[in-house]
């Protein structure tokens, strides 16, 4: 259906952005989750793998060498991660955004949509283009270097639960 979308609108296929990621070995997570439609905003239950930095979706959960994903979603392009159950008005929801699009999830239990927030958060961190281990820097220790440099840096993040509202994911930058 996506490449009958493509065709009509005239976008062309476009090439697999998995870059050599091997997403049907050792997975950091794997689960169920119901995914929005990106053309048709249907919902639909899909196998997600989420490996080296990359979100990959797949129409069943047995993934093997040969396994075509159906999606994948680099998550250093992506700027929040937290819940979403009061814009959707679905239990168990969750948004992930980008500069340019928000992506919507469903879980199967609010243990499960916690657990996936908090990896795929881990990964937008540990996959973030501002931040290398060369430039990680310590603010809490008493003896800081000060860089000359303009870019900002992810100094930490927290997982904050407010009461009555959804889970979000903080990213707090300092400019060095």
């Amino acid at each position: 259906m996506a490449s009958l979308w493509r065709a009509a609108t005239g976008q062309a296929e476009q090439p697999n952005n998995y870059d050599g990621v091997e997403y049907w070995a050792n997975p950091e997570r794997t689960g169920w989750l119901t995914k929005q439609g990106e053309y048709i905003k249907t919902w639909r239950r899909r196998w997600f793998v989420l490996k080296q930095g990359k979100l990959f979706w797949f129409k069943d959960s047995t993934v093997t060498r040969v396994s075509k994903p159906r999606g994948v979603i680099p998550v250093a392009t992506c700027l929040t991660v937290k819940g979403a159950e009061d814009i959707l008005n679905r239990q168990y929801a969750f948004e992930l955004s980008t500069r340019s699009d928000t992506m919507y999830f469903i879980a199967d239990s609010e243990k499960e949509k916690e657990d996936w927030i908090n990896s795929i958060g881990r990964s937008i961190v540990q996959h973030s283009r501002s931040v290398t281990d060369s430039e990680i820097v310590d603010y809490d220790s008493k003896r800081k270097k000060k860089k000359k440099s303009q870019n900002h840096k992810i100094t930490k993040f927290q997982f904050a639960k407010p009461l009555k509202q959804p889970n979000i994911l903080n990213l707090k930058t300092e400019e060095s």
